[in-house]
């Protein structure tokens, strides 16, 4: 056994025991319950006995047990987050986001990925129901999370796009807004010939940015060509193999806008490969910022979402959820910025 601390009763644990709130009172000359109440800050303990107790805890290591709470409280001190692709930083700065507000209100984060698969997406949200987690932020898949976490009566907060639109609150950035925006310059700039490279157009993100894409050609009178609308495929590798079909033909777009960062980056190495300069011979837009756009010359237009304030708002309204569990539910939509670069000009002359 080692040597008690000075100014503390009893013995420190055996080597190799996890020290209980029962040595902990022992040490601190204490009931159990005192120490609870100074070690949780539920009730009134008296100063100088709190701080007896928590030097007592510090110098036993003595760390709460996470479970045992849990199953007394109904609930964990801990948000679940599951997001699509870690490796894409505009997930890792949302969760970044998440991590830094949840920690200001003493609750951790659990992470999943589900890297695109609704199975695993499932699967993660039955571990965080079986963790007691005391709410979810999500960038969903489907509906079939969002009513399977409701079941189980766990607040859930759909996050850069929708599938429960109604039936549970949302933080989304205003993505028709700023694709109508970023089509309509380079309309401005003279570009007639605009190719849309999209992932997906069923989910609310996509179906938005395709909205405002062609939202600028009737505000401008301009005829679309549906041809134009392309889908890019979910990694870098497919991106660039469609981007390199589409601007390899003789009638090809002057001007591509490229739906998110991954795609933007296929379109990239696709005109490197081809030898097209942007933005003398073709202009280029992204939705989505990322550190790359800044790091090319000439640096890349992107519509610049704060994926990690989006993180932070989806917390705060996680807590609101929580505090006001019968409130209407609520769609916090935020603005994006554009972040103006070098990768766009008017069209090359014929």
């Amino acid at each position: 056994m080692e040597a008690a601390a000075p100014g503390t009763r009893g013995a420190v644990t055996a080597a190799g025991r996890r020290a209980t709130i029962k040595d902990v009172a022992e040490a601190a000359d204490v009931s159990r319950s005192t120490a609870s109440r100074a070690l949780t800050g539920r009730g009134y303990v008296a100063p100088a006995v709190r701080e007896r107790v928590r030097r007592a805890a510090q110098t036993l290591g003595y760390v709460p047990d996470a479970m045992a709470r849990n199953l007394r409280q109904q609930v964990s001190r801990s948000i679940g987050v599951l997001v699509s692709d870690l490796r894409n930083s505009f997930y890792a700065d949302l969760a970044s986001g998440v991590s830094a507000q949840s920690r200001r209100r003493g609750y951790a984060m659990m992470l999943a990925d589900d890297a695109g698969s609704v199975e695993a997406e499932l699967e993660a949200a039955e571990t965080f129901v079986a963790l007691r987690v005391a709410g979810v932020i999500l960038t969903p898949l489907s509906a079939e999370v969002t009513e399977y976490l409701g079941r189980h009566r766990i607040p859930v907060i759909e996050v850069d796009r929708q599938f429960a639109e109604g039936a549970c609150d949302a933080v989304v950035v205003d993505n028709k807004a700023a694709a109508e925006r970023v089509t309509t310059g380079l309309l401005q700039q003279g570009h007639r010939r605009v190719a849309l490279l999209i992932d997906e157009m069923d989910w609310t993100t996509g179906r938005d940015r395709l909205v405002g894409y062609r939202s600028a050609f009737l505000a401008a009178g301009l005829p679309l060509d549906d041809a134009l609308v392309v889908r890019g495929g979910w990694d870098v590798g497919a991106a660039t193999g469609v981007a390199r079909d589409l601007l390899g033909g003789p009638d090809r777009p002057t001007a591509v806008f490229a739906a998110n960062n991954v795609l933007a980056e296929g379109v990239w190495r696709a005109a490197q490969a081809l030898g097209l300069r942007v933005p003398d011979d073709l202009s280029l837009v992204s939705f989505d910022d990322a550190p790359w756009m800044t790091m090319v010359t000439p640096g890349v237009t992107a519509v610049a979402q704060d994926a990690v304030a989006l993180g932070e708002a989806a917390v705060g309204q996680m807590f609101e959820r929580i505090e006001s569990p019968d409130s209407p539910k609520r769609t916090v939509m935020l603005s994006a910025a554009i972040a103006q670069r070098g990768s766009t000009a008017a069209p090359p002359a014929a």
